[in-house]
């Protein structure tokens, strides 16, 4: 692929082109907004500036009809002494007309556009009344003209026009110049900030590349890749979600590893039987017969275990449970009319409390019938086996307490494991090794735990830790 591809198929590289693009149309949308402000000001300020003019010639204008000087001469004199001591600001004029035509003016020469021969000077040699404007020209040299104009009165007739003017070319060439020098400035700092912004985002972004890295070299015999996380923020949490998603997925891929190596090493036993004496089976119809029986026997077991694994896979399903509302007492005395029948053991039931609480009926029974089952197995004939319930105001509490040789510590971190048995018990458990698993499966499915206290020689107890109602997600649908 060329580089100019890649480049431009890069996460950042669109982000910053957008940001590039956006940035060019807000400076390039802020200049009629800048000369637009700047012309108000320009202009607010002109006006007061011209009205400050034509303030002072009327104070002037009036301190001279005061003195009584009625003639026409003394008011020329009068323009000719006030334009002398005046000194207008840039782009100002200040004009006297008298008899059609210019009388004096300060600065002396005028554009043509401030003549009386033009529109605008027209429109003075014909005022009544004080007057202010602003009339556009077509000239770049002038711009627009803002002006007052002011009548000259002698003895009741008007004799001439006086004028304070403004011409805005100046303003808007500095406008004009500003602007260039603000999109200059603009487009530099735009163009440095996309070359910073380039190199940050590389920083910021690393998480992803690190990301798609990863991705790549993870494999199933490799899972154990994983994402630095640093600091805070969005790419720190996207990498602790990635690498808590990493963690779910290699517990899922060690656990079927695992489930699948147990499950073969257990199904091979019942089949190395069944080849074997399938393998020297005779003619003798009693050796057939009892062949016949172990084979049979040992694919029941195989059979049990396969639903066994069944279930367990159920386990993980959203609709594995079917819950309706249970009266633990009643319950907890069903249980054990049907567990007292298990084996020749001293059944005691012991109830703590009732009320309702929500769960899957039949996968209750079987768990406290497979706990049951497991201290029957590990306990002598005659010996004390009690079945129990509590319920609170938080949850329900179902054990079975034994009085057998119990379990090791360094054997109860791993009694809930798929396939494991308790070393050193007194006879050989005739399950498949999933009964507890299978126990514990439906207690988290119910969002509920089992708990094992146990000490060898005295017994163990198994209880079956749920709350009132388990989680929205458990509910089938």
């Amino acid at each position: 692929m060329p580089w100019w591809r890649r480049f431009l198929g890069e996460a950042r590289t669109r982000i910053l082109l957008l940001y590039l693009l956006l940035m060019l149309i807000v400076t390039m949308a802020s200049v009629p907004l800048f000369l637009m402000l700047f012309f108000n000001s320009v202009r607010d300020r002109v006006q007061a500036d011209l009205e400050s003019e034509m303030t002072r010639f009327r104070g002037a204008y009036l301190d001279w009809e005061r003195s009584n000087a009625r003639s026409e001469t003394e008011l020329r004199q009068f323009l000719r002494d006030y334009l002398a001591v005046q000194l207008p600001s840039n782009d100002n004029f200040l004009i006297a007309l008298i008899d059609n035509r210019v009388f004096q003016s300060n600065p002396a020469a005028l554009p043509a556009e401030l003549t009386p021969e033009s529109e605008l000077g027209k429109r003075w040699l014909d005022l009544t009344q004080p007057i202010a404007g602003q009339m556009p020209v077509n000239n770049e040299q002038i711009g627009s003209i803002l002006y007052i104009a002011q009548p000259l009165v002698v003895q009741g007739k008007i004799r001439g026009t006086f004028v304070a003017v403004h011409t805005t070319a100046g303003e808007q060439e500095e406008a004009m110049q500003g602007v260039r020098i603000f999109v200059q400035v603009a487009l530099g700092v735009v163009g440095v900030s996309f070359l910073l912004a380039w190199v940050a985002t590389a920083q910021v972004l690393a998480p992803v590349k690190k990301l798609a890295a990863t991705t790549r070299s993870i494999s199933e015999s490799d899972l154990t890749q994983r994402i630095p996380v640093k600091g805070t923020g969005e790419m720190a949490e996207l990498a602790a979600t990635f690498n808590a998603m990493m963690n779910r997925l290699q517990e899922a891929f060690t656990s079927q590893r695992n489930f699948i190596n147990d499950a073969g090493h257990e199904l091979r036993t019942p089949i190395t039987i069944i080849q074997g004496h399938l393998e020297l089976l005779g003619d003798d119809p009693d050796e057939q017969a009892e062949t016949l029986s172990i084979v049979m026997d040992e694919l029941a077991r195989m059979s049990r275990m396969v639903n066994d694994l069944i279930l367990l896979a159920k386990a993980e399903r959203h609709d594995f449970l079917r819950l309706e509302t249970i009266e633990a007492q009643t319950f907890t005395e069903e249980l054990f009319s049907k567990v007292s029948k298990l084996a020749d053991r001293d059944w005691v039931l012991h109830l703590q409390g009732n009320g309702p609480f929500v769960g899957d009926r039949q996968r209750l029974t079987g768990a406290v019938i497979n706990l049951a089952h497991n201290a029957a197995q590990h306990t002598q004939p005659g010996a004390q086996i009690e079945l129990g319930s509590s319920l609170s105001r938080q949850e329900v509490r179902f054990w079975v307490s034994d009085s057998g040789e119990g379990i090791a510590p360094d054997d109860q971190p791993r009694i809930f494991e798929r396939f494991a048995r308790v070393k050193g018990s007194f006879r050989k458990s005739e399950g498949s090794g999933l009964g507890l698993s299978i126990v514990r499966a439906i207690a988290e499915a119910h969002g509920g735990r089992v708990e094992l206290t146990s000490t060898v020689g005295v017994g163990s107890t198994f209880t079956l830790i749920l709350p009132l109602e388990p989680p929205q997600e458990k509910w089938s649908v």
